[in-house]
């Protein structure tokens, strides 16, 4: 029996407009990166963008319990320094001009009018950024079933074409020793990441991706989280059955690229720079 697609003849209707001074997101070119962008400033800009809206993102998908969490992406010019957001503003609220910038030393070198520097986010981040000069973006929150998943002290299975995504490409880090406020701690964090993982999951704490982009590495989070309900719920209805190795990293390869979490970051940022154009403020 032969199914008939319907097609259509209308012309394809152009996407909305961004809020003035919002850089697009070039669609069409293949790009298995941000597109690039001419100057320093522009490309820190577009960044910068995609930063704040993915705070905010995090912010409407919970990923916002007591303000814990971080999401950093490197400076273009330098490549030791990573924007963060300030200790204190909401994510839902996160501005552009709020956005800090802060060496791997520690310093804060530019930033709007709040301040503060989440020491998680330092003790965490600048390791990472220093061990990974692959990883333009990390992040790192408290979701609900990452750090579910993240009691059971195991990796995840791949059950579904979704979970796949991961399969031999996170880590376990077991050595939980309460929050994490000393680079002693991110050092064995990093370590336990290892060289080409895209994600690790910290044992009784919760989830962490990376990627060469932020909008990857962004995705790469809310796919995770996506990943460990499903497990959660598929174990507690019944006994599971992982997909063949064989099969499961055929489909690593086809759902965990970095082409592939850019693409499925833009409809989330199409979605939030429309709707909260004071993002860009």
């Amino acid at each position: 029996m032969s199914v008939a697609l319907a097609t259509s003849t209308q012309p394809a209707k152009p996407f909305p407009p961004l809020p003035a001074g919002a850089i697009p997101t070039i669609r069409g070119e293949g790009w298995a990166s941000s597109p690039p962008q001419p100057t320093h400033a522009a490309e820190r800009l577009y960044r910068k963008q995609r930063l704040a809206a993915s705070y905010r993102l995090f912010g409407r998908w919970g990923y916002d319990m007591g303000g814990a969490g971080h999401i950093t992406v490197r400076d273009p010019e330098w490549p030791d320094h990573f924007w963060v957001n300030p200790v204190g503003v909401a994510f839902s609220q996160i501005r552009v001009s709020d956005l800090m910038l802060v060496s791997h030393s520690g310093e804060i070198v530019d930033g709007g009018a709040i301040r503060r520097l989440n020491r998680a986010a330092f003790a965490i981040h600048s390791v990472l950024h220093a061990a990974r000069p692959d990883v333009v973006a990390a992040a790192h929150s408290h979701s609900l079933y990452g750090k579910a998943w993240s009691a059971l002290g195991r990796l995840l299975d791949p059950i579904t074409q979704d979970s796949c995504a991961f399969y031999e490409g996170h880590s376990l880090f077991r050595e939980f020793s309460g929050v994490v406020l000393d680079t002693s701690e991110g050092e064995k964090i990093a370590e336990a990441l290892g060289p080409t993982n895209k994600a690790v999951i910290l044992q009784n704490h919760g989830l962490l991706t990376v990627a060469p982009t932020l909008e990857a590495a962004v995705w790469r989070y809310y796919a995770m989280e996506n990943a460990a309900q499903a497990q959660l719920l598929a174990e507690a209805a019944g006994t599971i059955q992982p997909v063949p190795d064989d099969i499961a990293r055929l489909t690593a390869n086809q759902m965990g690229s970095d082409i592939g979490g850019f693409y499925a970051f833009q409809p989330y940022w199409d979605v939030i720079a429309q709707q909260e154009p004071d993002l860009f403020d």
